[in-house]
């Protein structure tokens, strides 16, 4: 696998064993353009894997990226990638999305969700998100999940912004509607 963008473009990183569907280069480069210029935000990559996603917001700017993996077995493998990521603040979570999205204090500019598609409780983990509190009032949610799944245009303070289709799977772009009330304050 390869960065796509940003300071370590082509760089290559490790794919670690056990399960991984790692992001499609086409389909990073187009959230990436999507998403606009990242210098100075935070990213949080929830169900990091290899770390691909992370890496590459590091590449393209973000001062600080935040990694969550449950898997034991690809740590040895994330801490490794992260390491490419010299110029911004890295932290690396093993444990579950779920309990980082509960235990942490922090709030993120960008949260990336790329959880196995199997995995059951994908909107219930949005609803944590928002209810937790731990997205910038102008931030973004992204989540990528198959296309046989159907999602509504709002989950709690999240309204939908951008759809975008990658061969059987859809990219969602989540805005916190926290942004406009705090706008009219």
């Amino acid at each position: 696998m390869r960065i796509t963008g940003g300071i370590y473009c082509n760089r290559r990183i490790k794919c670690p064993k056990g399960v991984i569907r790692p992001a499609m280069d086409r389909m990073r480069e187009s959230m990436f353009s999507i998403m606009g210029n990242l210098y100075g935000l935070s990213f949080l990559d929830l169900f990091s894997g290899s770390g691909i996603v992370g890496i590459e917001a590091a590449s393209r700017g973000a001062s600080s990226v935040t990694f969550v993996e449950m898997d034991k077995v690809k740590k040895a493998v994330l801490y490794d990638n992260v390491k490419i990521a010299e110029n911004c603040k890295t932290e690396v979570f093993i444990m579950s999305a779920e309990r980082f999205v509960s235990l942490t204090k922090n709030k993120f500019d960008i949260i990336f969700l790329d959880p196995p598609f199997p995995f059951k409780k994908k909107q219930e983990l949005i609803e944590l998100v928002s209810k937790k509190k731990i997205l910038t009032p102008a931030g973004r949610v992204i989540i990528h999940h198959p296309m046989e799944e159907t999602w509504g245009d709002k989950i709690d303070t999240l309204v939908l912004e951008d759809k975008r289709k990658y061969g059987r799977s859809i990219l969602l772009f989540y805005i916190n509607t926290l942004q406009q009330i705090n706008q009219c304050d």
